[in-house]
């Protein structure tokens, strides 16, 4: 099967920029941009499923499953409109208690990487604040990152959460749903940025509770 990655790259950043374009298109508002991430999403996840399908006709199914959490333990940067999305998640569907859990876990995260950079950020391991016994809590509205970071071997999943430090040490990551579902996600910003909303990034738990 040949595949012309480029003119996949720019299809899937094309049809971002068109979600993106229907948020902004009718004026600009939380609940526009909310039904538009959320149909990001869809997109994404089923660009993932589709590939799973194909690849597992291959020999090449994601060894992720549910209950797998080894990614869970890095950093993980998504742009601003998707962790507002998350919060507001979190906040329709989950009581005081949890949520207070939560931001726990979140402010015990934060000083935890507060004097890390570069690499030794990178590769630091400390579990989500949205990590619960293995399964993830907000699983439904998790950042487009968490949801093209797929593995083809669990051992190297393994061997970079244990050994970080180790230039060999690789998660054996599926590339085309990771490329394809950051050029979906790329064109979505490019369409909010022409329309002059401004966008950035952070780490997960800089967004989510206050």
């Amino acid at each position: 099967m040949n595949i012309n990655l480029k003119e996949l790259e720019k299809q899937f950043h094309a049809d971002g920029y068109r979600l993106g374009m229907k948020a902004v298109g009718n004026g600009f508002s939380k609940d526009a941009l909310f039904d538009a991430v959320k149909n990001l999403h869809q997109m994404v996840d089923e660009l993932v499923n589709s590939f799973s399908e194909f690849a597992e006709r291959q020999n090449l199914k994601p060894a992720c499953k549910k209950g797998c959490h080894w990614c869970c333990h890095q950093p993980v940067f998504a742009l601003d409109y998707e962790l507002d999305y998350l919060r507001d998640f979190i906040s329709e569907n989950f009581d005081s208690s949890t949520q207070k859990q939560m931001s726990a876990r979140v402010a015990e995260k934060r000083k935890k990487l507060e004097n890390l950079i570069g690499e030794s950020l990178l590769n630091s391991k400390f579990p989500c604040p949205l990590l619960d016994k293995g399964t993830c809590l907000a699983y439904s509205a998790r950042p487009v990152a968490c949801r093209i970071y797929l593995s083809s071997n669990l051992e190297s999943c393994l061997k970079f959460y244990h050994e970080p430090e180790n230039e060999n040490s690789v998660p054996a990551l599926l590339q085309l749903p990771m490329r394809l579902g950051r050029m979906l996600n790329e064109g979505f910003k490019a369409a909010l940025k022409t329309s002059g909303v401004k966008v950035e990034e952070f780490r997960i738990e800089e967004k989510i509770s206050n």
